[in-house]
């Protein structure tokens, strides 16, 4: 109850406020939705012939992954080889979560798009890592690709197929990979936002470092990185407090 707020007015006077933010609100969505018409009209790039990746029957040509839609979208996922699990990078791991399950690919099937993880790590380890967070849509290793359009770690990638060629038709990263984060946009909407150092905050707002909730102990508290691992990884089963000791979670 000792944390700053906003001042308390009447509703009426709430009201009008949201509503000026609200015109605002509006005008960013109609943007946004006119930078989507002009993603649309982005020309597009083919994908080498011959790329491959391996999956669980080994190399298969890139057109597999695409498991007959005519679209595809990845994220690229990295992999620190022979790390354990609580050292593999926390800002991949929190952008797959909320994507590793079929059920949360459903809607993107129904409309003809595959969505698939390219991961550069060797293929054995990350199979590993998929199975102990549970995910089930696709993995594959592209460790073996030095080609900027086929999962450059860390991108949103879109491909379409057309005729015998695949082509690449968009990409994003940095900020653009929120999209697979959507408890930033609930966040944004809370009285205190995202609680980090670099938003522009009211005075004696809290806030963090930027990205310290990434990395956490299993009360969700940040911490220094030898208490921590990347949050959703405190739901697997196997996970235990890290005190030196190798637990069922590393490879």
């Amino acid at each position: 109850m000792t944390t700053p707020a906003s001042p308390v007015t009447s509703q009426d006077d709430f009201e009008q406020h949201l509503l000026e933010l609200r015109a605002r609100e509006k005008a960013h969505t109609r943007e946004g939705d006119a930078i989507a018409a002009a993603r649309r009209r982005l020309p597009m790039t083919e994908v080498p012939p011959d790329a491959t990746v391996v999956g669980p029957d080994g190399h298969v040509a890139f057109v597999e992954v695409f498991d007959e839609r005519d679209e595809l979208v990845t994220y690229s996922h990295m992999f620190h080889d022979g790390r354990p699990w609580e050292e593999q990078c926390p800002g991949c791991t929190r952008n797959v979560w909320n994507m590793g399950a079929a059920a949360d690919a459903a809607y993107l099937n129904g409309n003809g798009i595959t969505f698939a993880v390219l991961v550069d790590g060797p293929y054995d380890e990350i199979s590993a890592f998929r199975d102990f967070m549970g995910y089930t849509v696709p993995w594959y290793s592209n460790a073996h690709l030095d080609d900027p359009t086929v999962g450059v770690p860390g991108r949103i990638s879109c491909y379409l197929r057309r005729d015998d060629g695949i082509f690449l038709t968009y990409w994003t990263t940095g900020r653009g990979d929120e999209v697979l984060s959507p408890s930033f946009g609930l966040l944004d909407m809370t009285a205190h936002g995202r609680r980090e150092v670099w938003e522009d905050s009211p005075a004696g707002w809290p806030q963090h470092p930027t990205h310290a909730v990434l990395l956490t102990d299993r009360h969700g508290t940040p911490g220094p990185e030898e208490h921590g691992r990347p949050t959703p990884q405190w739901t697997r089963p196997g996970v235990t407090r890290l005190d030196g000791i190798p637990d069922s979670a590393r490879p």
